[in-house]
């Protein structure tokens, strides 16, 4: 059994990933600020995974707080997901992105390093290729400006773990570059919980089909695609997850080929925001109320991934379809109205 530090762990992906890695036989260590999330989660882990995870609740910002915990707790790899993610608003706040997303990794991996923890999963990001002159984006399309903040900051954190495996010939890194996750566990206990207006697609659309949203909003419908509305590569959050346990295993079994190495994680296919809105309506019989609004600054028009590199050497697939994705998401939304 490996001590696995999961930072942001109580939220969307963090707390799926929490899930896999103790069904998996991890011993499980989440550290989280609840900025973003909520204490329920841990709740929600100790239900769906049959163990409750050792939590403590600060900001990563908190250099002398992480180091504390990294000498508390004897860790064997660090899943880092702990990030602000809202590509509108690191337009908006670019220091808040800057000081939040890179302070944060620059302390975890301090503490790594006097700690002689090895092995760390960066949750990167789709967002690192920009708008690609060619699709799918593989591991090798080049890395271009960032659109965002946002992006930005995953750019530089890739940056950063790989300088990072150039000082120290111990220090092992996988960044998982994730396109766009969205659905829920299939219990319809655990998903997507956005505190305040939902910066994604799929929470918008469910907050809308249960009565919380008046419509829901399409951010253009004049890009050059199929249908004229931006395409992305949508992937199950639990193929996600379930990502995150080959790559910590793959590290601490020493099977990297070298010391940083990158996936690209997605279904290989794209889908449009309309496409998506239909296959919603089809699975869950219920006609959705949205409109037409300009374009947002920072949205590239369509990407989606070659996986071929993680089927290959990472033996990771995605296998939920997307009507699976939207009818889990639907499942989630009613399980939080039901529960109020």
């Amino acid at each position: 059994m490996s001590k696995i530090l999961v930072t942001g762990g109580t939220g969307y992906i963090g707390s799926h990933t929490a899930i896999e890695l103790i069904k998996s036989g991890h011993e499980v260590l989440i550290i989280d600020d609840l900025s973003n999330s909520k204490i329920e989660a841990l709740d929600i882990i100790e239900k769906l995974s049959g163990k409750r995870p050792v939590f403590e609740q600060f900001k990563l910002r908190d250099s002398a707080k992480v180091d504390d915990f990294f000498e508390e707790y004897d860790i064997d790899a660090v899943i880092h997901f702990a990030a602000s993610k809202a590509v509108g608003e690191s337009v908006a706040f670019p220091m808040k992105y800057y000081k939040n997303n890179l302070v944060s990794l620059a302390n975890v991996v301090d503490a790594m390093s006097v700690n002689n923890v090895k092995n760390i999963v960066f949750s990167s990001s789709a967002t690192v290729y920009g708008q690609p002159d060619k699709l799918p984006a593989t591991e090798e399309t080049p890395i271009l400006p960032a659109e965002s903040p946002y992006g930005n900051t995953k750019q530089i954190g890739e940056e950063m773990l790989l300088d990072q495996t150039k000082a120290s010939d111990t220090f092992t890194a996988i960044a998982l570059r994730y396109f766009n996750p969205i659905g829920a566990h299939e219990s319809g206990e655990n998903g997507e919980l956005p505190m305040g207006t939902p910066n994604n697609l799929m929470p918008f659309i469910t907050q809308t089909a249960i009565g919380l949203r008046d419509e829901l909003k399409i951010f253009g419908d004049d890009y050059n695609t199929p249908d004229g509305t931006a395409v992305r590569d949508y992937i199950h959050v639990v193929d996600i997850a379930k990502a995150h346990i080959k790559a910590v295993e793959r590290m601490i079994d020493g099977k990297t080929e070298s010391q940083f190495e990158v996936f690209n994680l997605g279904t290989g296919k794209g889908f449009s925001v309309k496409q998506v809105i239909e296959s919603f309506e089809k699975t869950t019989g219920v006609n959705l109320n949205y409109s037409i609004a300009p374009r947002r600054i920072g949205d590239v028009e369509q990407i989606y991934a070659s996986t071929e590199k993680a089927n290959e050497i990472l033996g990771w697939r995605a296998d939920k379809t997307l009507d699976e994705m939207t009818l889990s998401a639907w499942k989630w939304e009613k399980h939080l109205k039901e529960n109020k």
